[in-house]
């Protein structure tokens, strides 16, 4: 068997990428010229403004999060030692290392919406309303743009760190293999402890406090204990099915010949079961806020369930529950290229429209009135593809830079026989 170990950009590829950003970066200015031109009373003025913002700030959270996902699948995936990934672990790899420039971006919208004047977004930054409210003065202890910057700049310079450091161990072996068991023993040793660092680090950050910084908060006087796992869901199944996207593609371009429907079938199943345990935290959160009909925090559901975003709520639960159920259940369709680039686009799209009933509502409510409005949503959607065209270029860029299986590494055998 021959193997293309060194992947080319093909140059279509790079051109759609291109024209996807391009794409993205017209609608950003688009979104701001439709946002801030004309007239209008104050509180109009602010929901334009907060529309604007609104949408980066869901795009970039979201995308951040599910480029993140993928590092987080290579330390699981270490820390269990596992080793029937290594045949496309390169893969995960180079969608990791969007997460600095992403990062970035995210850092600088976050920033900008929490020390800008607008406080639309997060109610909490206005301290004089802080003052005079209740609930927001009992949280400022937490809810303070002091914590809100450095936890974000900590958060995504860790995340970055830990994420350059394990591709760096996954590198070090390409050219320079192991020259004894006590070597390996010691490479293995070293990626355990470094994964394991990481898994801490994405505990008290994806698993805890960033959703409720970034996304809870926009909604301040309500809060859920099951918000940071419900978004972790979110992400991570839409982080696999980021994954299998750029394996089948790689693999309709005759790479990762190591790679097989064995791979792909196990990767379906993360989309199949993550979908079912998305579900469930989806219902449960639901189900108990319904349940105790404590006004407080039934005010979150009631634009998204009965009100104007309510067609939103009901269509992203089809897809993202209904239609894995339905169509990943058999064990032919999760090794069916076709059917499994349609779910993983349906899936990541899915998810995306429930970041999207996350972040809008709140906003979206205009103080005075009460009344909650519903943006134009393919702005947003253009938005995203832009970040889709930055998540391909920068991953297309890193896969051309290194190997496309880890060289030397002593669990590539394991990956080369796996069998489900």
């Amino acid at each position: 068997m021959i193997i293309r170990e060194q992947f080319t950009v093909p140059k279509k590829y790079n051109t759609v990428a291109l024209a996807l950003m391009a794409l993205g970066v017209l609608a950003v200015i688009g979104l701001y010229v439709t946002t801030h031109g004309g007239g209008g009373t104050p509180e109009e003025k602010n929901l334009k403004d907060a529309r604007f913002w609104a949408s980066l700030l869901q795009n970039s959270v979201f995308f951040l999060l599910v480029v993140n996902a993928s590092m987080f699948f290579i330390c699981a995936t270490t820390l269990a030692w596992g080793g029937w990934q290594m045949s496309f672990r390169r893969v995960p790899e180079a969608i990791s290392a969007c997460v600095p420039l992403i990062g970035l971006l995210t850092l600088f919208i976050l920033l900008a919406i929490a020390f800008g004047g607008n406080h639309s977004i997060y109610h909490w930054t206005d301290t004089e309303h802080v003052k005079h409210d209740a609930i927001l003065n009992f949280k400022k202890g937490f809810l303070n743009k002091g914590f809100f910057a450095v936890m974000s700049v900590l958060t995504i310079g860790l995340w970055s760190f830990l994420g350059w450091k394990m591709r760096q161990l996954s590198r070090s072996l390409d050219q320079k293999p192991l020259q004894s068991r006590e070597e390996g023993k010691k490479y293995v040793w070293n990626n355990t402890v470094w994964a394991a660092l990481y898994l801490v680090v994405f505990a008290l950050t994806v698993m805890s406090s960033i959703p409720w910084l970034w996304l809870m908060s926009i909604d301040a006087h309500w809060y859920s204990t099951m918000y940071s796992w419900y978004t972790f869901a979110s992400t991570w199944v839409s982080g696999i099915a980021l994954i299998a996207l750029f394996v089948i593609f790689l693999k309709n371009n005759n790479y990762l010949e190591l790679t097989n429907e064995e791979h792909l079938h196990d990767l379906g199943k993360f989309m199949f079961a993550f979908s079912v345990f998305w579900t469930y935290l989806w219902f449960s959160q639901f189900m108990l806020i319904w349940y105790a009909n404590i006004p407080e925090e039934t005010t979150y559901f009631a634009p998204r369930a009965q009100g104007i975003y309510k067609g939103v709520f009901w269509m992203m639960f089809l897809i993202n529950f209904i239609a894995p159920l339905l169509i990943l259940m058999r064990r032919g369709s999760k090794r069916n290229y076709t059917t499994v680039t349609f779910m993983s686009l349906l899936i990541i799209f899915g998810h995306w429209l429930d970041f999207f009933q996350m972040v809008f509502p709140g906003p979206m409510t205009n103080a005075k009135t009460g009344e909650t409005q519903m943006p134009l949503i393919l702005y947003d959607f253009c938005i995203a593809l832009g970040f889709a065209g930055l998540i391909m270029y920068v991953t297309g860029r890193v896969l051309s830079k290194y190997p496309l299986i880890a060289r030397n590494h002593p669990f590539v055998k394991e990956s080369v026989i796996h069998h489900t």
